[in-house]
C-alpha cells in the first residue's frame, strides 16, 4: 500500500468515526441548524414587513416577500458559522480526552485525524445549509437561479465551509478546554449581522460600514445572493474566493503546527 492510499484509507476511517459521533449525538446538530432557522423565522415574520419595504427589487413589491429573498443568503451563510462551532468542540474533545494520544501510538497517518474532522464537518455543514434553504423556500424564498447558478452556489458554499472549518479546527486545537472551544468561534456567527446579511451596508453608520464592506462575510453573502437572485455581484466573487484561499491556507498551516507540536493530551 502506498503512502497516499494509506493516508486515504485512514482518513476514511476517521471520517466514519466522526459521522458516527454526529449520529450518536444528534442534539448538537439540531442546535446548530436550529439557530439559523430561528433567526430566519424571527426576522421574516417579526421584522420582515418593515425591513423589506425598501427592498422591492428582490422579488416582490416590498415588505416580507422582498425581505425573505434578501435575508435567506445571509442566513444560509450563518448556518456555516454555526456548524463550525461544533467542529471546534469535537476537536477540543479529542485533544482533551486522550484519544489523540492513543492515535499517535498507532500506525495511522497523522493527517487523517484532522482530515476526518474536516470532511465530516463539511458534510454536516452542507446538509445544514440544505435544510435551512428548504425552510426558506417554504416560507417564501423564491430564488431565480438556473442550474448553472445553483451549481456555482453549491461550489462557493463548499469553499466557504471548507475554509471556516479549517479555522475552527485550529481554534479547537488552541483551546485549553471544550468550553473554551465552544466560545472561540462565536464571532463568526456575529459577522453576518455586521455585514450585508440582514440590511444593506449603505444603511449603516460610516465607521461600521467600512468594517462591513471589508470583512469576508459581505463578499460571501453578496456572491451567494447575486447567484441566487440575479443581483449585481461586481468583484464580490473574486473577493470571496480570495478570502476562502487565505483563510483555508492560513488555518491549515496553523492547525498543522498546533497538532504536530502537541505530543500529549492536555
Amino acid at each position: 500500500m502506498t503512502t497516499l492510499s494509506h493516508a486515504l484509507s485512514d482518513s476514511a476511517t476517521m471520517l466514519r468515526r466522526n459521522l458516527k459521533r454526529m449520529l450518536r449525538y444528534p442534539a448538537m446538530t439540531f442546535v446548530l441548524i436550529g439557530m439559523p432557522v430561528i433567526f430566519l423565522l424571527l426576522f421574516v415574520y417579526v421584522f420582515g414587513g418593515t425591513l423589506g419595504n425598501g427592498l422591492g427589487g428582490l422579488g416582490g413589491s416590498g415588505g416580507r416577500s422582498a425581505y425573505v429573498n434578501y435575508l435567506a443568503p445571509g442566513i444560509i451563510l450563518m448556518t456555516v458559522s454555526a456548524a463550525v462551532q461544533g467542529t471546534a468542540v469535537s476537536v477540543a474533545m479529542d485533544m482533551t480526552e486522550g484519544i489523540v494520544a492513543r492515535f499517535r501510538t498507532m500506525a495511522i497517518a497523522r493527517v487523517s485525524v484532522l482530515t476526518g474532522h474536516v470532511v465530516g464537518s463539511l458534510i454536516q455543514a452542507m446538509l445544514g445549509m440544505a435544510v435551512v434553504t428548504a425552510v426558506a423556500v417554504a416560507i417564501g424564498f423564491r430564488p431565480t437561479a438556473g442550474v448553472l447558478e445553483w451549481l456555482a452556489v453549491v461550489g462557493i458554499l463548499a469553499m466557504i465551509a471548507f475554509a471556516l472549518i479549517w479555522l475552527s479546527v485550529a481554534l479547537g486545537l488552541v483551546s485549553k478546554t471544550v468550553e473554551g472551544a465552544s466560545n472561540t468561534p462565536m464571532p463568526l456567527i456575529l459577522l453576518p449581522f455586521l455585514g450585508s446579511g440582514f440590511v444593506p451596508t449603505d444603511s449603516m453608520p460610516a465607521g461600521l460600514r467600512v468594517f462591513a464592506d471589508y470583512q469576508p462575510f459581505t463578499p460571501f453573502i453578496e456572491t451567494v445572493r447575486g447567484l441566487l437572485m440575479g443581483t449585481p455581484i461586481g468583484n464580490s466573487a473574486l473577493l470571496a474566493v480570495g478570502w476562502c484561499v487565505l483563510i483555508a491556507l492560513g488555518s491549515y498551516l496553523w492547525a498543522r503546527k498546533l497538532f504536530n507540536r502537541d505530543p500529549s493530551p492536555r
